[in-house]
């Protein structure tokens, strides 16, 4: 038996309209997604080589090149990241890692009082990290 055959070859010009409009739409969708802010804070932390860091449960701040200081992604004074560090102490069943995430510019000062909130009696941590960048070896070609 011999089935009839109803496909034909298109024979036509091959048109390109779609396929530009395709296109011009994925071109000005990456344009809109380079215009959107990126979120997080904007940070340059320090470079260092061969620090240690830790396998226990960590809490992190940040603080900016303007000396704020951000935790859970909210700018806070001192006096209320000192709450929230104690809360965050006595919902954590072992000892937390205070990690402290800063930009190069901030002063020596500001760390070593930050670490100090960190330590005192209704917080009590005593293990402190400072986040850095690996350094990037030098290759040769």
């Amino acid at each position: 038996m011999k089935f009839p055959r109803n496909a034909k070859i298109i024979r036509s010009h091959f048109d390109m309209a779609p396929f530009a409009a395709v296109f011009f739409i994925v071109v000005i969708f990456l344009l809109l997604g380079a215009l959107l802010p990126v979120p997080g804070i904007p940070l340059s932390p320090p470079v260092a080589d061969d620090l240690p860091g830790t396998d226990q449960p960590t809490v992190a701040i940040a603080v900016d090149s303007q000396g704020r200081i951000f935790f859970q992604n909210e700018v806070v004074t001192e006096a209320v990241l000192k709450t929230s560090l104690a809360a965050a102490v006595k919902e954590a069943a072992t000892p937390l890692t205070l990690v402290i995430h800063s930009d190069r510019s901030v002063a020596y000062e500001q760390l070593a009082r930050l670490a100090l909130l960190a330590r005192e009696k209704p917080i009590g941590i005593t293990n402190l990290l400072l986040a850095t960048l690996p350094r990037v070896p030098d290759v040769k070609p």
